[in-house]
Parts: C-alpha cells; sequence; structure tokens
C-alpha cells in the first residue's frame, strides 16, 4: 500500500521525477519524462505495480531526512539501537538541456555512520503503467552485480549490489560499517541502445549538487517564511522541463481529491495558465531567463490558427492529451477511476489568454526584450480572445457541467485587452489599441453590470454564490484589494466558503462542476486570502493564516494540491505548482504589508 502523499519527498533532474517515501520506497517515477508511462507505479496501487525499496533490515530504525541544503539530494538518516546510516537519494541532472535523452539516473548511496546496518533492497519493475512484465537477466559478475530489465522501448540496469529474482519482484541485501559507502545505481535506457556504461557517483553528485545551489543563490528574497519561499522556487524549477522549457502542473496522475473518490485527474502536463503564474512567480524573484525560454515553448506550442489555442499542452507542446482509463492501476487507496491525460485540454477556458498576456507583459516590464516573434504572438492571442469574447467557458476549475460567463474569466478577458492596450501606450509596440480599449471598457461595463449581486462579485452571471476565483480580480487589477465589492466578496468567501478556516473553490454541492463527490478545501485559495488579507491591512490574520498553511508542507517543504482538516492529510497531486507558487505570492504579499507605513 501507498504511503500517505505528505509522507513523500521529490527527485528531479528537471526532466522527470520520482517521489520516495518515508520508509526509503520510491513508489512513482516515469522515465525519461515527467509524462511518459510509469516504471513505478505503486502510488497508485501496491508494490505489484512497481517500486523501488531501500531500507534497513531492522523494523524499528527510525528514519528522518532532508534535502542537501537548497537541493534535490535526499539525505534519509536510519537510526536503529546500535547502528545508523544514510541513504543519499539523487538523480543526476545534465547542466545541458539540449542533450537527448538517451539514459536517465537514480543513484541511492547508502551510508554508514555509526556501528553496522543491514539494508534490504527490493525491486520490482513494471513499465508502460504496470502493464509491461520486463524480461529480467543476471549480466553481471559476483563483484560487480548487474541486472538488466527490458520490455518494448524501455530497459534499465541496476549496479551496486546482488539480487535474486522471486515472483517476478527481486530482492537483496547489503551491509555497510561507519566509514562505509555503497552505490545503488538504476540506468533507463532506450532497449534498442547498448547497456549505458556506469556513471562516476562521486563526480555526479558534487555536478548536481553544485547545479541546485548555484540556481537557489541566485533566488532574489529575504522576506518571511524564506526557507518555504527557497523550496517552492526549487520545486517550480524541477516542474520546469530542462530541455523543452515547459512547466508541469505537478509531478503526479490521478492523486484523488477525496480519497475513494473519482476526481482523479492527470497533472503532467503544461497548464497555459498554471505555467503563467509559476513564470510570475520565478520573474519575481530574478529569473528572466527562464522567462524566455518559456515564451520560445509558447511560440511553437500555440503556433499556427489562433481558434485553435489550447488551454493545456505536452512538456514540449504535444496537442495531443486524450483522457482515458487506467485499468491497470487500482488507484490510490483505491481511487479510482485512474486517468491519463486530460481531457480538459479540449475546453474553451477564456481566462487563459488573459493569463499569459498579464505574465508576458511583467516579464516586459522586467527587461525581457522582444523579438521578432514576441509581439506578434500576443497580437494573434489578442485577436483570439475577441473573436471569443461573447462565448462563454469552463472556467478557471475546468468544471464538466455547462459553460457559464464566469466573472473571473470575464476579469481575465479584460486583463488581456488592458495588457494590450499598455503595451501600445506604454512600450510604444503597434496594434488596433483603439480597438483593444474599446473591448476593455466593454468587459469592465459588463461585469460591473453582470457580475455583481448583493454588493459582491459572483462566480458567474446569473448566480449568487463565490468562488474564490475572484480573489484574484484585484491581483490582476481589475479593481483595488479595498473596493467595497472585494470587501463584500471576502465576506461572502468567509461565511461560504471555509471550511475549518481554509478556503473551498467552491460549493460541489451547487453541482456547477458537473461531478459526483466532494473535495477539501484547495491550498492555492488560502493563499490568496493571505494575500487580500496582507493587502488590505488585515496583517495578524494574514500572518495567522501564512503560519498554518506553512505547517501544512511536509518535511522537506512540499504541498500537494489540497488539504483534508478533519483526517489532518494532504491530497491531490503533487508536489503541486499551483500551492507553491500562491504561496511565493503570499509570502511576497506579506513582505510588502510590513514594508507599508502603518
Amino acid at each position: 500500500m501507498a504511503s500517505r502523499i505528505e509522507d513523500y519527498a521529490l527527485l528531479s533532474n528537471c526532466r522527470t521525477a520520482a517521489l520516495v517515501s518515508l520508509v526509503g520506497s520510491i513508489d512513482w517515477l516515469c522515465l525519461p519524462r515527467l509524462d511518459s508511462p510509469s516504471t513505478f507505479a505503486a502510488l497508485l496501487g501496491d508494490e505489484d505495480h512497481g517500486r523501488w525499496e531501500v531500507r534497513p533490515a531492522d523494523p524499528d530504525a527510525v528514519a528522518t531526512r532532508h534535502y542537501d541544503d537548497d537541493t534535490f539530494v535526499l539525505i534519509t538518516r536510519w537510526e536503529s539501537a546500535d547502528a545508523v546510516a544514510e541513504v543519499h537519494d539523487f538523480m543526476p541532472i545534465d547542466p545541458n538541456p539540449r542533450v537527448d535523452i538517451r539514459r536517465s539516473d537514480v543513484i541511492r548511496r547508502v551510508v554508514g555512520v555509526q556501528g553496522t546496518m543491514r539494508f534490504e533492497q527490493r525491486i520490482s519493475i513494471r513499465f508502460d503503467y504496470s502493464r509491461a512484465m520486463p524480461w529480467v537477466r543476471q549480466t553481471g559478475t559476483a563483484s560487480e552485480p548487474e541486472v538488466v530489465a527490458m520490455a518494448g522501448p524501455d530497459a534499465l540496469v541496476l549496479r551496486g549490489a546482488a539480487l535474486k529474482a522471486g515472483g517476478h519482484r527481486h530482492h537483496g541485501d547489503l551491509t555497510v560499517a561507519a566509514g562505509e559507502q555503497r552505490d545503488l545505481h538504476l540506468t533507463w535506457f532506450p532497449s534498442y541502445r547498448p547497456v549505458p556504461d556506469p556513471l562516476d557517483v562521486d563526480e555526479q553528485l558534487e555536478r548536481t549538487k553544485q547545479w541546485w545551489q548555484t540556481w537557489a543563490d541566485r533566488i532574489e528574497h529575504s522576506g518571511p517564511h524564506h526557507e518555504k519561499v527557497v523550496r517552492s522556487l526549487l520545486i517550480l524549477r524541477a516542474l520546469t522541463n530542462h530541455e523543452t522549457g515547459g512547466i508541469a502542473a505537478a509531478a503526479t496522475m490521478a492523486l484523488p481529491e477525496e480519497i475513494g473518490g473519482e476526481r482523479n485527474w492527470d497533472y503532467r502536463y503544461v497548464w497555459l495558465r498554471d505555467a503563467a503564474l509559476t513564470l510570475e512567480a520565478l520573474l519575481d524573484h530574478g529569473f528572466v531567463g527562464l522567462a524566455e525560454r518559456w515564451r520560445e515553448w509558447l511560440l511553437r506550442a500555440v503556433a499556427g490558427d489562433p481558434a485553435e489555442l489550447q488551454i493545456m499542452y505536452g512538456l514540449a507542446g504535444e496537442r495531443s492529451l486524450t483522457e482515458w482509463i487506467l485499468a491497470a492501476l487500482p488507484g490510490y487507496e483505491g481511487s479510482g477511476p485512474v486517468r491519463v491525460g486530460n481531457g480538459a485540454a479540449s475546453q474553451y477556458q477564456a481566462d487563459v489568454v488573459g493569463e499569459v498576456l498579464v505574465t508576458l507583459s511583467a516579464a516586459r516590464d522586467a527587461g525581457l526584450e522582444e523579438t521578432a516573434f514576441s509581439w506578434p504572438l500576443e497580437r494573434q492571442l489578442l485577436r483570439f480572445a475577441a473573436e471569443q469574447i461573447d462565448r462563454p467557458d469552463h472556467g478557471l476549475w475546468e468544471i464538466r457541467g455547462d459553460p457559464h460567463m464566469f466573472t473571473h474569466s470575464r476579469a481575465m478577458i479584460w486583463a488581456a485587452f488592458d495588457r494590450g492596450v499598455r503595451a501600445v501606450e506604454e512600450r510604444g509596440l503597434d496594434g488596433p489599441v483603439d480597438e483593444w480599449r474599446a473591448l476593455r471598457d466593454r468587459m469592465r461595463e459588463e461585469i460591473d453590470r453582470d457580475g455583481v449581486t448583493n454588493g459582491h462579485f459572483t462566480q458567474h452571471y446569473g448566480t449568487t454564490a463565490v468562488d474564490a476565483s475572484l480573489l484574484l480580480l484585484a491581483e490582476v487589477g481589475f479593481c483595488t484589494p479595498d473596493d467595497p465589492r472585494m470587501l463584500a466578496t471576502v465576506e461572502q468567501i468567509e461565511q461560504t466558503l471555509l471550511h475549518d478556516g481554509l478556503v473551498l473553490r467552491y460549493r460541489t454541492e451547487t453541482g456547477v462542476d458537473g461531478i459526483k463527490g466532494d473535495e477539501s478545501p484547495f491550498l492555492a485559495c488560502s493563499f490568496w486570502l493571505v494575500e487580500q488579507y496582507a493587502a488590505t491591512g488585515r496583517l495578524d490574520e494574514a500572518e495567522a493564516l501564512m503560519a498554518r498553511l506553512c505547517a501544512l508542507t511536509n518535511d522537506v517543504g512540499m504541498l500537494s494540491e489540497e488539504y483534508d482538516p478533519v483526517a489532518r492529510r494532504q491530497i491531490g497531486n503533487t508536489p503541486q505548482a499551483f500551492s507553491h507558487l500562491a504561496l511565493v505570492r503570499a509570502a511576497d504579499a506579506l513582505t510588502r504589508a510590513e514594508l507599508r507605513p502603518r
């Protein structure tokens, strides 16, 4: 059975990622890319669906763990009654993002600290979402053990300790005394290529640590919750593909929003919205270069007819993300169905163009220069927004019910034209500014008329309900944080959307999303409330809520999508970019509030 979601730590090489449990089991790993089929998928089932466990033979040994400074080298320290040892897990990172993927490595270095400790190694390899049982053969020697497994296009070689077969699994043990170390080295490679040579582990460890630490040292931040902010930005970088520039929404798929429920989605793709907001967080902390890479990715992904714009793409800009049910995996704690791909890719979500243009405008303000194609791309997106302006949409929350005129979406259309107007007026770029200004004004008049009821903004036209996305209206400049309508909206959110002090996205019982079941508070929404509190002088409440939210991170600083305050556990895909970028923005809001004269 998989561990609790908050018991996992992340390993990353900025191409894919592994989840390592507190008991030393890698239960999730897709190779060679984050959106490739899984090799280890015990996260969505059990050991029969693939895992790699390395832990002491002593069942009473206790583990604590941390990352090695600001890196993704995970150090798990095991202590028993008479010995101490550590496992240093990492994925070597190639500093050259242009290198083709011909191998992907995971290294688990077992280090003796005190006394002598025996470790057990258990591995079950299941390619293609556990649907491909590999052919495994022993290819090493007694002094240099080696196992090769292959099925279809995938192959692995595992070196470092002898393994025995049994029940379609392999197991073995190894012992380390104080001062000794043993390296367990797994390498994925295409099955039609020769087995790769082993890496120099010392060299790779040092290079990987240096790469991550050098990146982290560039972070511009000196405000409250510094460690949480740095780790969150590191996680956002880990979700950014080293080669393509695509920014994934999360490292996992099908982790449920309700245990036992059907709200189980594949988040390993690039949502334009999520990526744009991630980029804003990175821009705010000094990473203009990443903005340039993502703008190039965006140009490739949306090239062609703007009418064919999707709200999400694959990590390299792939358009076909067909959603299908994976019967081979039972789901996390039996939460099915397990979905691969994402049907929301075909939805119309009107806010997306606004999110992208707000971010590109911020990149301009941060000093990113225009290219021959960058401004024409934005003009095409504005043309698309104008053509679709009267079309209802599925909204920020990707409802699978009937489309509506969602107020947040309408405000983001306003933001799109606002940034277009500003680009012409403030930056001297060319465009039909009179048309854009008229459309911007039209959207404001419409929202003021149809998106406000009883003095507060509404979830969509024709309802009195609110949803948490309305907290973003002030963030994009549609209104000020202390606008009476926004203050009334906050009051409504506090009265109808708080669950044990945390913010729900909306009330699922209204049926607006067209999906059965319920969900827990969405962590990003609570961070948005921190921003709103901080901007309107409610600093004590902002700091208290922020402290509570930061306390929900796990022992290595990770957050999933949601938090269940009743069961006291993280829920949903992990680590979630939306949660971490919202944490960063909330911390920045607190910094601004503390600097503001009182």
